[in-house]
């Protein structure tokens, strides 16, 4: 049950982070958002560090790498991806890819669900469909180009959960701390490679970097809940952010929720009490 709250509370986060990266993608190239977002992130776990504790073994490190170069990616694809929208249908095209890779590593690795597990697992990926699949009048279809983005942000993400995953469970938070710094290097780097065609817009510095602050401690909720219950189903639990990030696109942009998406909520609320009982 703590695995699952967990889950729950690091689905959240990464919903208003997501929400708050587009938008602040919409002011400024990627690139300058992201520079913001990954440092004030790895401010976050720094400062955890003394209070959770921290091993940097070689696992850690290969591992913690790794996931840093994933983050990179699913950084600026993803608000990348938000900020040409629309939001309400890109980003579960996002959550569905990224929960699909851990679900697999998590049952190829022998875990196994009881019966309500089987159900609600499915339950949880049709949620996150269904929380914005719905085409009205009102919400513009996105591009060709943006649905690419939104599945190679996908697949970004389930890579750095994975890796996340796979470091050593007495890491501490070594492999959030390492994979940071290097998402951190990597997103510099590419900023001063094309530092000329970033454009002259100023980022929105305090939305940029209140993302990458709530960003952080989604992953250090995710960490903790796949340390102390099953991937698969806190991968899941954890890729139905797309509910926070409709919701406050809805009071904020006024993007519309269809029925559909309604549905998609209450089949995501089913299927978290189901895995509950997993």
């Amino acid at each position: 049950m703590i695995a699952l709250l967990l889950a729950l509370g690091s689905s959240l986060a990464y919903g208003c982070a997501d929400f708050l990266g587009g938008l602040g993608a919409r002011k400024a190239h990627v690139l300058r958002t992201v520079m913001i977002a990954a440092p004030a992130s790895l401010t976050v776990e720094l400062l955890l560090w003394p209070f959770a504790g921290a091993s940097f073994a070689s696992a850690t490190l290969a591992w913690g790498a790794a996931s840093g170069v994933a983050s990179a990616a699913a950084f600026a694809l993803l608000y990348r991806t938000l900020a040409i929208g629309p939001m309400n249908v890109l980003s579960p095209v996002t959550a569905l890819v990224s929960a699909m890779l851990p679900v697999g590593v998590g049952l190829v690795q022998g875990e196994h669900l009881g019966a309500a597990g089987l159900i609600g697992l499915p339950l949880a990926l049709a949620a996150v469909v269904l929380v914005s699949a719905g085409h009205g009048s009102g919400t513009a279809r996105p591009s060709r180009t943006a649905l690419l983005l939104a599945l190679g942000a996908g697949a970004a993400i389930a890579l750095q959960l994975v890796c996340l995953h796979q470091a050593p469970a007495d890491s501490g938070v070594g492999p959030l701390i390492v994979g940071r710094a290097v998402s951190s290097a990597v997103t510099l780097a590419a900023a001063g490679l094309m530092y000329r065609r970033l454009g002259a817009e100023k980022p929105a510095y305090a939305m940029s970097a209140t993302a990458g602050v709530l960003d952080s401690v989604a992953n250090v909720l995710f960490l903790l809940a796949a340390r102390g219950g099953d991937l698969a189903v806190v991968a899941v639990i954890t890729a139905l952010y797309p509910a926070g990030t409709v919701l406050l696109a809805r009071g904020v942009l006024a993007e519309r929720i269809h029925r559909g998406q309604l549905i998609g909520l209450g089949t995501a609320a089913v299927a978290v009490g189901l895995l509950a009982l997993a």
